[in-house]
């Protein structure tokens, strides 16, 4: 027979409400697509779910805001650009880099593939789009100055992130900074087919595409415990995604309907194996060689130590 105190222990136990999942909200680079792959499966699949967190996922209507919302304590984490990151360090943002969502170049030049840049030689005279001032001008001198040209060569013009339609359009004969994985599909799907050129392929240094950052300042200790949960449940969507592609795919499609078309189908194919495994990792090297190629052309006035940009959380 049982003990009756027993008895009564259980009962409190099945009456008792489950405790609340912990909160994040996580501000986006952009409107959702195949880059934020984990996340969202991590979403579809409760990866987020078995590490009691309730992660709110938001799309940005200005891509510039979200580092700057973070810093300024009205979101818990944001997706942004290595590339970026120094200058918002150097204006005095308070952010770092406490995962990566993509640990490989994705930003390209773009050109039409029926237009008239067949070569980066062709560029002289013509129009460049960007987004985003700095570290697009630099990327785009490399990539001229291994062709003899300059800036002074070209004519660069600010498309406000509408990089696929300038091109279209004419507005642009070249946009930088397009992704590569993405871009050229939505050319695709418009029937154009499109052409890039890879500023690593030119020399400009390999960097994390896209990475989580949070304001560590603002950031408990019970705060830095959710985002390493929240980076272990991200690593295991990546992992889902390399393990089972079509069932991630659904995943990933079911999350939104206007997600489920050719574009982002064969962009999810473009962007399959580039995610971060283990997105808490940090690569210290890397960091530094990116910051010392900004101090070495200008584009920041010097190259802060790697702790003032990026931890690894799970770290000793």
């Amino acid at each position: 027979m049982k003990s009756p105190y027993l008895l009564a222990f259980a009962a409190f136990l099945a009456a008792a409400p489950a405790s609340a999942a912990d909160k994040l909200t996580l501000l986006l680079d952009w409107y959702v697509n195949p880059n934020h792959g984990p996340i969202v499966v991590a979403q579809q699949k409760g990866f987020f779910a078995a590490e009691d967190l309730e992660v709110e996922i938001v799309a940005p209507s200005d891509p510039s805001q979200p580092p700057k919302l973070v810093a300024a304590g009205r979101a818990d984490i944001a997706l942004d650009y290595q590339s970026q990151l120094y200058l918002e360090h150097q204006e005095g943002l308070p952010l770092k880099r406490i995962g990566s969502l993509i640990n490989s170049p994705l930003s390209c030049l773009l050109v039409r593939a029926d237009g008239p840049i067949q070569s980066l030689e062709d560029l002289k005279g013509k129009t460049i789009g960007y987004s985003t001032p700095g570290v697009d001008e630099v990327s785009v001198s490399i990539l001229l100055a291994s062709v003899d040209l300059t800036l002074e060569d070209v004519t660069m013009v600010n498309v406000n992130w509408a990089l696929t339609q300038a091109l279209l359009s004419g507005q642009a004969d070249a946009v930088t900074g397009a992704y590569r994985n993405v871009e050229p599909h939505e050319m695709a799907a418009a029937g154009v087919e499109g052409r890039c050129f890879f500023p690593e392929d030119r020399g400009v240094p390999p960097d994390d595409d896209l990475i989580f950052v949070a304001n560590l300042e603002r950031a408990s200790e019970e705060d830095q415990d959710k985002y390493r949960r929240f980076l272990k449940a991200v690593g295991l969507g990546a992992l889902y995604i390399l393990n089972h592609p079509e069932d991630s795919w659904e995943a990933f499609a079911g999350y939104d309907s206007d997600l489920d078309d050719a574009a982002n189908k064969a962009s999810w194919e473009a962007t399959r194996g580039r995610h971060s495994l283990i997105p808490s990792a940090l690569d210290h090297a890397r960091y530094k060689a990116f910051g010392a190629w900004l101090e070495a052309h200008g584009t920041i006035e010097k190259v802060p130590p790697v702790s003032a940009l990026a931890v690894d959380l799970n770290a000793d």
